[in-house]
């Protein structure tokens, strides 16, 4: 048996590790887990937990000897079933073979310094993985919790989300020592009540490190990732407290990228504060999904009918594939309405628009349906430079320009391109551009009749206009013959 225990967001260790602690033949945890244990006997063996494979093979070599031996104890910050070591124990020995003593999560205490429920919020490790998901996520969501890692803090974060109108909350060496009330940048401290809806303040904290941004760690484990695995993301607790005191600050994204953060960060909260209390939920975590999508046009606003029609949309957004942590640019928006049906799936967006009326009706649009569609002013391919790679792009519109507008977009998605063209002509330029980029390309002509009513109570058939949706896929990298 196989003995978790989670020590919640510090030491000292909860009452229930000293019975545990005390039949222990071996002992794995963070320094400051072990430095915790005086409970273990002095015969127990320990091992400090970094790179995750070495510890799991010790475990496996101590479960080999005589049960006489004693039990094996693993010391885990926070909540060890949430973004914790309970998953590589469990691959590897079976959850029949664990006995688990979950503590309280760095998420769940930041939100409750706040006075804030998070059974709304959306939680991303960000600890060993690709900083991008957790930046889209933030960008679509307006309430998320964000476990750090190496690379992967609130500096990075904030250079990230800069013109997002996102506040940061910054979680450091939770437990140690808790002041009361949130900080704000300018070092005030007040109490939650009266923060949730206030404005970060712009200047810096007093003492506070003006260097390049830094790493930011979170848990026990200090190994880097590597072939052979690395300690889990934990969901909450310091590397080390180095004799810091609790702080939770708000501040700006800009703000949190000018600064040093240290080790000590436990967790990052992304807010939208004007939208951070939500009605009662029956399903934690994210919304549940749309009930409908390729909605009818008259959902929007729009000129002169110049909308993507809900036949092409539906298409459309079948071959983009928007999701949570994904970002989707739609390019010549018009009325933003992909952009908005993308950001309803629960993708970060970004919508670009030549025209000043046609981003404020991509703005209007994107409010009346309560999501974030971040809209910018330009012409493509010129303005696509500045922003972030895009999962999959949308074009329905470029002109004269479309093939340029096509390989800018090809050459940098992740997944995939869909272009909507009315005009035959355009057709094989973009399908060239496409396969180009070494997409692979396909396609159909959408031509659609919709029910009309006629005098006399009787319907005919009204024909739309005549619409061709080309599509590239970016093939999956092989390796040895296996899909990547």
């Amino acid at each position: 048996m196989i003995t978790v225990v989670g020590t919640g967001t510090g030491a000292p260790l909860p009452p229930d590790a000293g019975a545990a602690l005390a039949g222990a033949g071996l002992v794995v945890g963070g320094r400051r887990h072990l430095a915790a244990a005086t409970t273990m006997p002095d015969t127990a063996e320990r091992v400090v937990l970094g790179p995750l494979a070495p510890a799991l093979d010790a475990i496996e070599q101590f479960l080999e000897k005589p049960a006489d031996q004693g039990r094996v104890v693993v010391l885990a910050s926070g909540d060890p079933g949430f973004f914790g070591i309970v998953r590589a124990l469990a691959e590897r020995f079976g959850a029949e073979r664990l006995e688990v003593h979950p503590g309280v999560s760095s998420v769940a205490t930041a939100f409750a310094r706040l006075g804030l429920t998070w059974d709304d919020a959306v939680v991303v490790s960000a600890h060993g993985r690709d900083l991008r998901t957790a930046v889209n996520v933030c960008r679509a969501h307006p309430k998320v919790a964000v476990l750090t890692g190496p690379g992967a803090g609130p500096a990075e974060l904030g250079a990230a989300l800069r013109s997002s109108g996102r506040v940061l909350v910054v979680a450091s060496a939770l437990g140690a020592g808790a002041d009361s009330g949130v900080a704000s940048a300018s070092g005030t401290g007040s109490g939650a009540a009266s923060n949730a809806g206030a404005t970060p303040s712009t200047a810096s904290t007093p003492g506070a490190g003006t260097g390049p941004a830094s790493t930011s760690g979170s848990g026990a484990g200090t190994g880097t990732r590597s072939g052979t695995g690395s300690a889990p993301a934990p969901d909450s607790g310091p590397v080390s407290h180095s004799g810091e005191r609790e702080r939770v600050e708000r501040v700006t994204p800009a703000e949190a990228a000018a600064r040093d953060w240290g080790p000590a960060v436990s967790v990052v909260l992304c807010l939208d504060e004007s939208r951070v209390l939500s009605p009662v939920r029956t399903i934690a975590g994210p919304p549940p999904g749309p009930a409908q999508w390729a909605l009818e046009e008259g959902e929007f606003t729009h000129r002169d009918s110049m909308i993507t029609k809900f036949e092409v949309r539906a298409l459309a957004l079948a071959r983009l594939g928007p999701r949570l942590g994904e970002h989707v640019w739609d390019i010549g928006a018009g009325s933003g309405s992909v952009a908005v049906e993308c950001a309803r799936l629960g993708a970060a967006v970004t919508a670009v628009e030549k025209t000043l009326d046609g981003v404020e009706r991509i703005r209007a649009n994107a409010a009346a349906h309560g999501v974030d569609v971040t809209a910018v002013h330009g012409a493509a391919p010129t303005v696509l430079s500045d922003l972030p790679d895009p999962d999959a792009v949308f074009i329905g519109g470029g002109g004269r320009e479309l093939p340029a507008i096509v390989t800018a977009c090809a050459r940098r998605a992740r997944r995939s391109v869909v272009v909507a063209m009315a005009a035959l002509d355009r057709v094989p330029a973009v399908r060239d551009a496409l396969v180009a980029a070494g997409l692979d390309c396909d396609g159909v002509l959408l031509q659609s009749s919709r029910l009309a009513p006629l005098p006399g109570d009787v319907t005919r058939l009204a024909a739309t206009n005549p619409v061709f949706l080309l599509w590239g896929v970016r093939p999956p990298v092989r390796s040895e013959g296996v899909a990547q």
